[in-house]
């Protein structure tokens, strides 16, 4: 029978022939490896890795539902394969069930991002590309995964714009974001600081020996800066901020579409769901019966 680690290696190899993205096989490796460290020996037996994926699963019990749901898929996945391989008789993670998420996005409010831009040095390397970063994913929504994968080239300051390629982008679909003077100025000093040795292979926003830096690596920054001010804040909360605060400085759902890389508009919709004040706010402005019956000023008695 063949080993885990090998039929891995099998089921990354048909993920690469489909065209799954590098950093999608990375995940693959990273989350089925890291189940089999805990239960290697409960392969190939069926029974026994029906009880091994409750255990694992119990274990993660504490993240949230979208990261419980991806490492989910992530097995499901691969028990699917070795199912049609023929090196499982059924599918061990059939019975764990998906977990519900109220899919509403989890942004920052003005004040706290105003107070958060206000928390990277200026006089070191990681400070200066942690501010740029910052200002990137708030001016564009780019997935974190992407934005860390972005090499110089890809980089138009003068038009502002920056190109997210096919190879980097999460939908395997090139995009152009556009990014404000504010931004580009803010990137054209983090550029101005990069080491003389560093190549053009090296990532605009890379960590400070060089190397490419983590979606994980960028989370801790960011934790940290978020213990600072009294808040939980992930790389992914700066996407969905900027989606939020793009629809409410009048932006359309359109742009927001194509500056996120939404291939439909149902990912997009859930931050058209904005708070209750911005819905009074918004129809305020645009009440169409306002506008057909503007309300007159009422006399009053005068003394």
């Amino acid at each position: 029978m063949l080993a885990w680690h090998d039929a891995l290696e099998e089921f990354l190899l048909t993920k690469q022939a489909e065209g799954r993205a590098v950093r999608t096989l990375k995940d693959y490796r990273k989350h089925v490896s890291a189940f089999f460290r805990e239960h290697e020996d409960a392969w190939p037996d069926h029974h026994a890795l029906k009880r091994a994926v409750v255990a694992h699963f119990a274990d993660l019990r504490e993240l949230s539902a979208t990261h419980y749901n991806l490492r989910r898929e992530y097995l499901k996945a691969f028990f699917s394969w070795c199912i049609r391989e023929e090196y499982l008789p059924k599918n061990p993670a059939d019975n764990i069930p998906k977990r519900k998420n109220d899919g509403t996005p989890r942004n920052l409010d003005h004040d706290t991002l105003k107070r958060l831009l206000a928390l990277p040095r200026k006089d070191t390397y990681a400070g200066v590309r942690d501010y740029a970063l910052m200002l990137f994913q708030l001016d564009t929504g780019t997935r974190p995964g992407e934005a860390l994968q972005l090499l110089p080239d890809h980089f138009n300051l003068a038009a502002l714009e920056v190109i997210i390629p096919s190879g980097t982008a999460k939908t395997r679909a090139a995009r152009t974001v556009v990014v404000s003077p504010q931004t580009a100025k803010a990137i054209r000093r983090l550029l101005s600081v990069r080491p003389a040795d560093w190549t053009d292979d090296v990532p605009v926003f890379a960590s400070a020996s060089g190397r490419r830096f983590t979606v994980h690596g960028w989370d801790q920054r960011l934790a940290k800066y978020g213990e600072r001010l009294g808040v939980r804040l992930t790389a992914y909360m700066l996407r969905h901020s900027s989606a939020i605060l793009f629809l409410r400085g009048g932006g359309h759902v359109f742009a927001l579409q194509r500056q996120l890389g939404h291939t439909s508009l149902v990912m997009t919709k859930r931050y058209v769901h904005l708070a209750d004040s911005d819905l009074h706010q918004q129809h305020a402005v645009a009440s169409p019966v306002a506008n057909l019956l503007p309300q007159r000023t009422r006399a009053r008695k005068v003394k």
